[in-house]
């Protein structure tokens, strides 16, 4: 007799907004920038995100704020791993070939997510969203929604 049971569902946390940054920077710099302009303070997290593959394993930076006014928590996580693989052929004048993995491959073209978490409405993701498009170094910003990933699970943390 089943009294109660759990599913993946009880534990996630569907309150967030999450935002793609396409970007060339590196994960520290964007992470200064926004600071700077947006007036954040995003830190390293003491952990990564760290991702296993059937062909090898992955660790994704994250960078974290919490906004005490709103109560909100955003992360800066990075979409692409990059890693270089050593080519057996001794023909190859170059030995190794650099691979990249993307933390949720249906978005191949992200950097970067921005994930808030918390109360956040649309009219201030719109507005976060702008600002963000009006900084030189990055290409562009636009709000994502979760319900149509595939692998929103990932992001759970």
């Amino acid at each position: 007799m089943q009294i109660h049971s759990l599913s993946l569902d009880d534990f996630s946390d569907s309150n967030y907004q999450l935002i793609g940054i396409h970007c060339s920077l590196e994960d520290y710099r964007l992470a200064y920038i926004l600071n700077l302009h947006l007036h954040l303070d995003f830190k390293r997290c003491k952990f990564d995100i760290d991702f296993k593959n059937k062909k090898q394993d992955a660790s994704f930076s994250l960078y974290e704020y919490f906004n005490e006014a709103t109560d909100n928590s955003w992360y800066l996580i990075s979409n692409v791993y990059k890693t270089k693989i050593k080519n057996n052929n001794n023909a190859s004048l170059f030995s190794e070939n650099e691979t990249r993995i993307r933390l949720i491959s249906e978005k191949k073209r992200v950097d970067y997510f921005l994930k808030i978490e918390g109360s956040f409405c649309e009219e201030s993701m719109k507005q976060l969203t702008e600002k963000m498009n009006t900084i030189s170094q990055i290409i562009t910003s636009y709000t994502i929604d979760t319900n149509q990933l595939k692998s929103k699970e990932v992001l759970i943390f």
